[in-house]
């Protein structure tokens, strides 16, 4: 009997193992595929009317100098990194004040300014487009990046200050309590010894908030009007638009380069993303 049911384990262990690799061969297929249909566009000669993989090309990289020197696309790259520079600085900032502020103390509105925050999460972008238009019409701030800056940074601000909030609630208040006696004032608090602590959840904060512009098609299509003044998203979308000239080859190419500085970003706030509370602790 014991072997049996010994056998039956096993078999079961097989079968889960078996049906864990089968799962992640499938999302590896759906997640690389699409990447190595970019990558063997990119690398074509002349022009193509649909992605399709072919490894049997002459590699080249006209299309990448084409991209520099035939389009608007250094432009629209420079845009959407001042755009993400700027939302990532300023949305972080006032994330970890906002979740510290909501983590520590305790206020009137506390909680419903939190409930709040949920329920203006729940509406979609596009449902504000129009708001977004008529705030812009009323404050000059169409086809200005300033404009579109501010409303990424409050997008971010509501649910990412629940994520942050939190995070800071993780970190034990005997610390803030300990620093006190020894003469800390609030902000040094904040600045110095609890948010070391929380830098893996700054870290995603700010590759999220860094990532967004990069990736937003509709809302910097609505809000930014000007050929010299889209975004990298809406820039591209101009090579395909056109059913009859399609430029496939250039939009393949401005594709694989929107990964580098958001894989920049990666490699260089990883070492957060893996670093532990206690070290964090640690140094506080």
């Amino acid at each position: 009997m014991e072997k049996i049911q010994e056998a039956f384990r096993k078999r079961k262990k097989f079968f889960v193992k078996l049906g864990t690799y089968a799962f992640l061969i499938f999302l590896a297929i759906i997640v690389i595929f699409p990447l190595l249909v970019t990558v063997t566009s990119a690398f074509k000669p002349g022009n193509t009317i649909a992605f399709i993989l072919d490894f049997d090309v002459d590699w080249t990289l006209n299309n990448f100098t084409r991209l520099f020197t035939e389009t608007l696309y250094p432009r629209w790259y420079m845009n959407t990194l001042i755009i993400a520079t700027a939302t990532t600085v300023i949305q972080v900032f006032i994330i970890m004040l906002a979740g510290y502020t909501y983590s520590r103390y305790r206020f009137v509105g506390r909680k419903n300014s939190l409930r709040l925050f949920l329920i203006i999460q729940m509406v979609p972008t596009i449902a504000a487009l129009t708001a977004f238009y008529v705030i812009g019409l009323l404050f000059h701030g169409l086809d200005e990046f300033w404009f579109i800056t501010f409303i990424y940074i409050g997008q971010g601000i509501p649910m990412n200050t629940w994520l942050m909030k939190g995070y800071y609630d993780t970190v034990p208040y005997d610390l803030d309590e300990s620093a006190k006696l020894d003469g800390a004032g609030q902000f040094r608090i904040f600045a110095q010894i609890i948010s070391p602590i929380v830098r893996p959840m700054i870290a995603v904060q700010a590759l999220w908030a860094f990532m967004a512009p990069f990736g937003d098609f509709i809302l910097a299509s609505f809000l930014l009007r000007s050929p010299e003044k889209n975004t990298v998203a809406v820039g591209l979308q101009t090579f395909i638009s056109d059913s009859h000239n399609q430029k496939v080859t250039l939009f393949a190419a401005g594709a694989i380069l929107i990964a580098v500085p958001i894989s920049i970003l990666f490699f260089f706030l990883q070492k957060n993303f893996v670093s532990g509370l206690s070290a964090g602790g640690t140094k506080g």
